[in-house]
């Protein structure tokens, strides 16, 4: 157990530092890993991904805010829309069977690898705050994938943020971080009711990514959105491939 522990920190790490530098794809690491290389079973695995992420999303927005990289107004709608989904999507999640929730875990993946890759130079910004009816269900159906598969949805968020509500991109990372604490709490919440924690590797796990989300605001400034948007997308390639293939052989 203390072994298991201790592997989750360079992981941690590394998932905090994904958080940091593009407000997501920390769950997108940490169930696989949390299944895959620490031995925890699926369902366990969402809810232990919930805490570590939605923690470590909490500091790095934190820290975001503090150079006002953060659209309070924004996340907040965005996190109270997305609760309620959170809920109807760990219900669902108590219905289906760990594999297909790995395998449709990976389409999702393949998904939002294409949508990063197609996406063109940041948008033009404006002045003018996204309104409710435009935030809400956005952050809605986000707060379903967040229940279902015990993903944070920064993924999803970034892009919704600057692509439908015209942020910048600096700013939707720091507010992705908001809302990605405000529905992990919301889905953990209701995991919790059914779910169970190995709180020794959980809370390794956490501290490593609080660590990794402060330290990829900090190396974000140096290194172009480009860039890491594709790193990003060949990553969540890689994971996506790597679920079907153990999924699918089984």
């Amino acid at each position: 157990m203390i072994g298991a522990a201790l592997l989750a920190v360079p992981f941690g790490l590394a998932i905090g530092l994904l958080l940091g530098l593009v407000g997501g794809g920390g769950s997108m690491l940490a169930v696989p890993v949390l299944v895959y290389l620490l031995g925890e079973p699926v369902k366990d695995a969402t809810t232990e991904s919930l805490l570590v992420v939605g923690t470590a999303a909490l500091v790095g927005a934190a820290d975001h805010a503090r150079i006002g990289r953060v659209d309070v107004r924004t996340g907040l709608t965005f996190g109270a829309a997305g609760a309620p989904g959170a809920v109807v999507g760990t219900a669902l999640n108590r219905l289906v069977g760990g594999r297909a929730i790995l395998l449709a875990f990976a389409v999702l993946l393949l998904v939002a690898a294409a949508a990063m890759l197609r996406r063109g130079p940041e948008p033009p910004t404006h002045d003018r705050k996204p309104s409710f009816v435009q935030v809400a269900p956005a952050g809605l159906g986000t707060g379903v994938l967040t229940g279902f598969f015990g993903v944070s949805g920064g993924f999803v968020i970034v892009p919704a943020l600057v692509l439908l509500l015209g942020l910048p991109l600096a700013l939707a990372v720091g507010t992705s971080l908001l809302v990605i604490a405000l529905t992990s709490g919301a889905a953990l919440a209701a995991h919790l009711a059914s779910g169970s924690i190995d709180w020794l590797i959980a809370s390794t796990f956490a501290g490593a990514a609080i660590a990794g989300a402060l330290a990829g605001r900090r190396v974000g400034a140096i290194v172009s959105p480009q860039r890491l948007g594709r790193l990003f997308a060949f990553l969540l390639v890689a994971v996506a491939v790597f679920l079907v293939a153990v999924n699918v052989s089984v």
